[in-house]
């Protein structure tokens, strides 16, 4: 069959890097902060709990996948830097951030762009200024521009009111504004609407990432012929580069259900995809209860995924990063991730502790005999 899946559970960080403390994010575990009552039987037989320095219980006495820990070595901590270096592309300068708002000059040159008032500029959770700003947007036809601690510009706006084909066109000149110097990682549309507990964020989030600066496994696979598949938010991230097909998903629940489907499809090639709502929905909302009820949710799918992987077959789950819920921060964290690589017929092995989330564009162009 020649196939493989990678799939990225998003934010699920296994426990700090060795330079987490330089990133403010010392002592922050992922995995550890959400493991109490955790009932995840798929990921722990498949090797999660055996891999080295996770403090968390039962081990598999004969894990079914080889497992590992996977150290960043790119400079970073936000999505588009842990999945570029999981598809080989290891950024070395950290794309710049900006914890005290925009300069002036780019606020009015989006000003201008966007033909509407900009508010906020201010790092910022993202649940919390739509409230604190949601009807000054919504009755002035404002638009909201907050960051955070990662290399990101996003736009928020009532999504009745101003509409998404306008809120997307804000978020593309955005993108030719944010260069150089300013060249953030992503440009993330955040629409909103309010409910009857205040305002939220619908699910219609789009992400306008940098293209990424040389050739990924995606496009040495394309290149060869076979087919890249990318499932939800991996399109954004990659801007569609080395992709042969995306399956637009919101959620998890869609991005599931798109992977069965796949599973149970016939073709050479690898499928993409990224799991968000750990991240999303739970991480930066500091939710431990919904992001370990997420996480039994995905091992639950994986265990209806596992069946269907077949002989030739290499089926991988990771993760890009951490956002430990149980600490102040609402923003990412730097952690290592897991790596689980399941093969049929294969017995797994503990591959201990490997430097680069690169190493997973290793294995994958290797399981397709590719340099």
């Amino acid at each position: 069959m020649n196939r493989a899946f990678v799939i990225v559970i998003d934010s699920f960080g296994i426990g700090g890097a060795d330079d987490a403390a330089l990133y403010g994010d010392e002592g922050s575990n992922t995995y550890k902060s959400i493991s109490s009552g955790i009932h995840i039987p798929n990921l722990v037989t498949l090797g999660l709990n055996n891999i080295d320095g996770v403090d968390v219980y039962p081990k598999a006495p004969k894990p079914l996948g080889d497992y590992a820990r996977l150290k960043p070595k790119s400079a970073g901590k936000d999505t588009t830097t842990g999945h570029f270096e999981l598809a080989g592309i290891v950024n070395t300068k950290p794309q710049p951030t900006f914890p005290s708002g925009f300069p002036k000059h780019i606020i009015d040159k989006l000003t201008e762009r966007f033909g509407m008032e900009i508010i906020g500029n201010v790092a910022a959770s993202g649940t919390e200024i739509i409230n604190r700003l949601g009807d000054e947007a919504t009755e002035g036809n404002k638009a909201i521009v907050y960051t955070s601690a990662d290399s990101v510009l996003q736009i928020a706006v009532n999504e009745e009111k101003v509409g998404l084909k306008k809120l997307y066109e804000m978020c593309r000149a955005a993108r030719e504004i944010m260069s150089g110097d300013y060249a953030v990682g992503r440009i993330i549309a955040r629409p909103f609407l309010k409910g009857e507990n205040g305002y939220y964020r619908t699910p219609n989030r789009k992400d306008f990432s940098l293209l990424p600066p040389s050739p990924t496994m995606l496009d040495k696979l394309s290149q060869k012929g076979y087919s890249v598949i990318g499932i939800g938010k991996i399109n954004d991230i990659f801007s569609g580069k080395g992709l042969t097909r995306h399956i637009e998903a919101h959620g998890n629940d869609e991005v599931i259900c798109e992977i069965e489907k796949v599973l149970d499809e016939s073709f050479k090639g690898i499928c993409f995809v990224n799991l968000v709502d750990t991240d999303m929905v739970y991480g930066h909302r500091n939710d431990i209860k919904g992001y370990r009820e997420c996480v039994e949710r995905i091992d639950k799918a994986v265990g209806r995924f596992l069946p269907k992987v077949k002989q030739g077959d290499l089926f991988i789950i990771t993760a890009d990063h951490g956002c430990d819920p149980a600490t102040p921060s609402t923003d990412h964290s730097r952690e290592d991730v897991p790596y689980l690589a399941f093969t049929p017929s294969k017995t797994g092995r503990n591959l201990g502790t490997i430097y680069g989330f690169d190493f997973v564009s290793r294995i994958v162009l290797e399981h397709f005999g590719i340099q």
